[in-house]
């Protein structure tokens, strides 16, 4: 079993930055989906797709991993590029 940690990102329609400091350890899906034959709802027999720890940090997160003995990759966030404008300049 292999898992992504990550740091959750800003969401696109919103300026809060809550929750954003955080990290999350997710498992990889073991198996693929597939359409359920009576209703037609996509659903797997994987449970851990399901779990979804956090943490305050990278560093806390990669030592979950390893004491639990989880092979994970880490994902690097994106840098943050703040583009500083005045109001003024929407009318030049």
């Amino acid at each position: 079993m292999t898992a992504r940690i990550y740091q959750i990102q800003k969401n696109a329609l919103q300026s809060g930055k809550a929750l954003t400091r955080k990290w999350v350890l997710e498992y990889a899906p073991a198996e693929a989906k597939t359409p359920d034959p009576l209703t037609g709802w996509a659903g797997s027999g994987d449970m851990k797709q399901q779990l979804t720890l956090t943490f305050p940090s990278e560093d806390a997160a990669r030592a979950y991993a390893e004491r639990e003995g989880i092979a994970y990759t880490v994902i690097p966030s994106a840098p943050k590029a703040l583009k500083i404008q005045a109001y003024a300049d929407n009318f030049r």
